[in-house]
């Protein structure tokens, strides 16, 4: 049984047979996208589709036409069967594990010595496009306290993601930030020293630790709804010996003085928030960025220019996954919203990188994966 993830103070053990479990999991979802996914194409390319055009004499008009003719199809419902088990498997065994350590993690976070800070506001309300739902289908979500000084809902997503991505995110789940800071702000800013640094959004404080390795000299900070997630998210940088800022704020609107940092970045947050808080995210963004800053939003990219079928199978997520946003998203023109809210239009621009994927060995390659950055500097 194979376990890479880095360990450290926070992280939760694992029994022999949790471990069997987790991996189980692992493999039953290489199983469907290796094996199971590729059939889908088939079943379109040689049996649906040409169905489809027979009966309306052309091709399908978007997405939602190819998906309503879909999923009428047999094995169509089974793979969207099987990889709904499999996300719910995977979140059972790890919730599982998390809630038979959660008062001791608990108790841990609140003896954990190292720098940085916490600031916890309980007046925060956590919007109804995250409470609504759990997204992803991660038991309690993000932000739901279950017992007093509780972090595990932290601890669920750090070993979550690790065990879902298959550890290709890296052993500390700080990936996404690498991709950022490795594969754009290093090549094209080299000269870049940002004085303080925002994550939006953070959760446990993975895509952090890219930046706080990259830029020891500047202040980095996270900020989130959920109070379990930064309490872990502090307690685990503390554990690693990082010292980062973590603060319970909405991103669509903080506390913190206008121009205040170099860099507001997120990662792989915006599918997750409903069209007017996408809005208000980015206008937030602009107001905290100082002159010369840079917003950077990583996410998937966008259906623009994809195939119907495409769209269809990357909307998945959308019905199945418990990521309401995700499919609106994905449409929405990013690049005039960021003009929209304030930034200048030659200022603005979506940069595509080779998303990072760590190795077993600790070496970092790109991956065949790209992320898309809606990149805009303020003038």
């Amino acid at each position: 049984m194979i376990d890479e993830q880095t360990r450290h103070a926070m992280l939760p053990e694992q029994t022999h047979d949790e471990l069997a479990r987790e991996n189980f999991a692992r493999s039953f979802k290489k199983v469907i996208f290796n094996h199971l996914t590729p059939g889908v194409r088939d079943v379109w390319e040689h049996r649906v589709g040409p169905e489809f055009e027979a009966a309306e004499g052309r091709g399908p008009a978007d997405r939602h036409e190819v998906r309503k003719v879909m999923m009428k199809d047999p094995y169509v419902k089974m793979w969207c069967s099987l990889r709904r088990v499999s996300q719910e498997l995977l979140w059972d065994t790890v919730a599982e594990n998390v809630e038979r350590q959660a008062d001791e993690l608990a108790e841990r976070a609140k003896g954990m010595e190292g720098g940085g800070t916490l600031t916890l506001d309980p007046s925060v309300e956590v919007p109804r496009y995250i409470s609504a739902v759990d997204v992803h289908l991660m038991p309690t979500g993000y932000w739901a306290d279950t017992r007093p000084d509780d972090v595990a809902s932290g601890a669920m997503f750090d070993r979550g993601v690790y065990v879902y991505a298959q550890g290709q995110l890296g052993k500390l789940n700080d990936g996404y930030g690498n991709t950022i800071v490795d594969n754009f702000l290093k090549v094209e800013y080299p000269d870049f020293r940002p004085r303080r640094i925002l994550d939006v959004g953070c959760t446990a404080g993975g895509s952090m630790l890219a930046f706080i390795d990259a830029y020891p000299e500047a202040e980095v900070h996270g900020i989130d709804v959920g109070a379990p997630v930064l309490r872990y998210g502090h307690a685990r940088m503390k554990g690693l010996g990082r010292v980062a800022h973590f603060h319970q704020m909405n991103g669509e609107g903080t506390s913190f003085p206008d121009g205040h940092f170099d860099v507001v970045f997120s990662t792989i947050l915006m599918h997750e928030t409903a069209r007017t808080a996408l809005k208000n995210i980015f206008a937030e963004s602009c107001r905290l960025l100082a002159p010369g800053g840079l917003m950077i939003h990583a996410e998937f990219p966008q259906y623009e220019g994809l195939d119907a079928f495409t769209q269809f199978m990357l909307d998945w997520d959308t019905y199945n996954n418990n990521e309401p946003f995700w499919g609106a998203m994905h449409d929405t023109d990013l690049e005039a919203l960021s003009v929209a809210v304030g930034f200048e239009r030659d200022k603005v621009r979506t940069a595509y990188v080779p998303a990072l994927r760590q190795l077993s060995n600790g070496a970092k390659n790109g991956g065949g994966m790209k992320l898309a950055l809606t990149v805009a500097q303020k003038a």
